[in-house]
């Protein structure tokens, strides 16, 4: 177990300078967490900017704004509900009955990404329903926004001394003390990940977006780039969440693991599909198609003049 607050070193990159902050950033209370202060900073940053570029996605301001009012909670309600079910006997009493009260108590951490994509994607096919705009418009702009609050939310994971790899010497090593006084230099795997979104997100920005040929295209590159990281990431962490005691060849099974190789697999087909099996055309794009309505809906105001 790591010392709470544990003096953090990059012997490798900053010789002896030690990083020695609380994870709190507030003593009252539970305490105000740096983690939580990060996830709310990268869930701004991720409104911002999405709210910059909803244009080129043909979404309305109301549109972006309804998703953004439900999908922040349903993506945080999605991360513990998946976390709770994969660690589900930590949130078991003495007498094995289930406590709500520990599942609820976000606060003691516990949250899991891909809780909060499929909370994210659920909402944005209820509002894409009710506001009648097509739904991979609106996630080929949301998944940007996932990766700003990927980028940023994993330095709480720095903060509190947690989702560290496995004992290493690479140069960019993090050291960590144990309880036991005793020292250990791991793999850095947030900053990994989070490096790791940053290079997608701006391969998604000024590469997929800027040729994008069917609504979809940027979701399907996210789930791709994303998948093939978490894959060889989540390999290296000592925190995995398992498929309950399943295995194969006598090894457990990471749940990380086999769901992006999944996604990865199947992303990587339907990219083939819609570019090389079955193009689109431009006019099939959600933006053209609400450009026409609007340049069509101002010829006939025009006319009506």
């Amino acid at each position: 177990m790591i010392m709470p607050d544990s003096p953090i070193r990059f012997p490798g990159l900053f010789g002896d300078w030690t990083f020695t902050a609380s994870s709190k950033a507030i003593d009252i209370g539970h305490g105000v967490y740096w983690y939580g202060i990060l996830i709310a900073l990268g869930l701004l940053l991720a409104a911002l900017f999405c709210m910059r570029q909803r244009k080129h996605y043909g979404i309305s301001e109301d549109d972006l704004m309804d998703g953004i009012l439900w999908g922040i909670p349903a993506g945080i309600i999605g991360a513990r509900v998946y976390y709770v079910i994969f660690y589900l006997d930590l949130f078991r009493d003495a007498s094995g009955k289930f406590d709500w009260g520990k599942a609820v108590a976000i606060w003691d951490g516990g949250l899991a990404i891909y809780g909060t994509v499929i909370g994210v994607i659920i909402v944005a096919i209820c509002v894409s329903r009710r506001r009648k705009f097509k739904l991979f418009a609106m996630t080929d702009l949301v998944v940007m926004g996932l990766l700003i609050g990927q980028i940023v939310g994993r330095w709480g994971n720095f903060m509190n001394r947690e989702a560290f790899g496995t004992e290493t010497t690479i140069f960019c090593r993090m050291q960590l003390t144990l309880k036991t006084g005793q020292l250990i230099e791991v793999h850095p795997t947030f900053l990994y990940e989070s490096l790791w979104n940053l290079i997608g997100l701006l391969l998604i920005v000024f590469v997929v977006a800027k040729h994008r040929k069917f609504d979809g295209e940027n979701t399907l590159f996210y789930f791709l780039w994303y998948g093939i990281g978490r894959f060889w990431i989540e390999g290296m962490r000592t925190d995995s969440l398992y498929l309950f005691d399943w295995t194969i060849g006598g090894a457990p099974i990471r749940v990380s693991q086999a769901l992006s190789a999944v996604m990865v697999l199947v992303s990587a087909f339907l990219l083939i599909w819609n570019l090389k099996v079955k193009p689109h055309k431009p006019e099939e794009l959600y933006v053209n198609i609400v450009a026409a309505r609007q340049t069509a809906a101002k010829d006939e105001s025009e006319n009506e003049a």
